[in-house]
């Protein structure tokens, strides 16, 4: 009988099977495919930040950890993933404790099982409607920056129970946008995740650096804001040729994957002109708001990042690109541009002379001041942080009383219902 165990034994740790399975526990890249069930587990906290997509997307949560990690001093907090590459993708980078549930009924299961009070999502992701579907916990949509894509608005906005938002241009956007939208759902909280702005990561030169920082594509035509195929090469050859000038890429992280063919080659031939001449930064990867500090001016496009630029710097020069050179429709759609110079097929023949009086003269210095109080309001950097932990523990408080109250009435009703059978 031993023999066979030991045979028995043997064969499986040979197997396939065992070899995915072993591989999974060691945390490698490949595993079987979850199959757990949770049930009764308690796992306290007072906060979930929930995360249904997977890795790629990942920075869309990484922007806020440093908050998150400040409030759980105050508030516990607890990261959900639905999937497990998303949840390995973090680790090293925060200390918040993180929970991997792939079923739904399980999901459900945690959030019975432990009462939490609120729910942050910082995306629009699909699976966030499956998180949205527990009764009992305040549901808070925070995205993940503030900019004047399409896709900052949507009518998912009308299921959270609350949207906090960084001021009255997201205010203004919502109202546009939305047709009986409860507006009494947006939470004016600034910018919390430019509070945290990490020590600089590009270093000190005596040369005037000019950063081009290009958004990627898009999921859809209406979310494509990227200069790259139109004006990338252009601007970034013509930044080359000012003297005394060191010159920045930083593509959004998801430009060196595109597929759409245009965007990747005009991506590489930027890479090649830059890294030909060490002076020069390429930068696909790492933290953008750690570089703004030694960026003198910055050309990009429809995005959080040049909001981010003009909340933390707003006495420098901003250049922004419309790649559907519609300025009428741009100054709707993106406020921002009324206070900067921008690059669209009427420009770019003289975009020298555009970028002179942009970057050199600044001459769009005293609009961008009151475009930023727009956007932001008056508050200083560090503000922020202060009104989003001020905003979360009220909606903890409260949903803590009701969810007192609510075990109460429900006791009650079960006992009547107990006595009159």
């Amino acid at each position: 009988m031993a023999e066979l165990m030991r045979t028995t034994l043997r064969k499986a740790v040979r197997s396939s099977a065992w070899r995915r399975t072993s591989l999974w526990i060691r945390g490698g890249a490949r595993g079987p495919a979850a199959g757990h069930e949770i049930e009764g587990v308690e796992v306290p906290a007072d906060v979930v930040v929930y995360f249904g997509d997977g890795a790629s997307k990942i920075y869309q949560l990484t922007q806020w950890l440093p908050v998150l990690e400040g409030l759980h001093a105050q508030h516990r907090v607890l990261l959900v993933f639905r999937k497990l590459d998303a949840l390995r993708a973090v680790r090293g980078h925060t200390t918040l404790p993180r929970l991997f549930v792939r079923r739904f009924a399980d999901l459900m299961a945690l959030y019975d099982a432990n009462e939490y009070a609120l729910g942050i999502y910082v995306n629009n992701g699909v699976t966030n409607f499956q998180s949205l579907s527990h009764p009992r916990m305040v549901h808070v949509h925070v995205n993940h920056g503030e900019s004047d894509k399409i896709s900052m608005v949507s009518n998912q906005a009308k299921a959270y129970d609350r949207v906090f938002i960084a001021g009255r241009a997201a205010l203004e956007r919502h109202r546009k946008a939305l047709i009986d939208f409860d507006e009494s759902k947006l939470v004016e909280v600034g910018r919390p995740q430019l509070d945290e702005v990490p020590a600089p990561s590009l270093p000190a030169s005596d040369l005037h650096t000019v950063m081009y920082a290009p958004t990627w594509e898009g999921e859809n035509e209406g979310n494509n804001y990227t200069s790259l195929d139109r004006y990338g090469v252009a601007v970034v050859t013509e930044l080359l040729r000012r003297p005394g000038t060191r010159v920045v890429y930083k593509p959004h992280p998801r430009v060196a994957e595109s597929p759409v063919p245009a965007v990747a080659a005009a991506h590489q031939q930027i890479v090649e002109l830059l890294q030909s001449d060490p002076t020069h930064v390429v930068s696909v990867e790492g933290d953008i708001l750690a570089m703004f500090a030694r960026v003198d001016a910055l050309v990009t496009d429809v995005s959080s990042v040049g909001l981010d630029f003009l909340y933390l710097h707003p006495d420098r020069p901003l250049v922004l690109t419309d790649r559907r050179s519609d300025p009428e429709q741009l100054a709707e759609n993106a406020p921002v541009s009324r206070s900067c110079a921008v690059v669209d097929e009427t420009t770019l023949p003289d975009l020298a002379s555009l970028l002179r009086s942009a970057i050199d003269e600044d001459s769009h210095a005293a609009e961008r001041q009151q475009m930023r109080a727009f956007y932001f309001g008056d508050a200083a950097p560090g503000s922020s942080t202060a009104r989003f932990r001020a905003a979360v523990a009220e909606l903890v408080g409260d949903r803590r009383q009701k969810l007192t109250r609510h075990v109460k009435h429900a006791s009650s009703m079960e006992a009547a219902d107990t006595a009159e059978a």
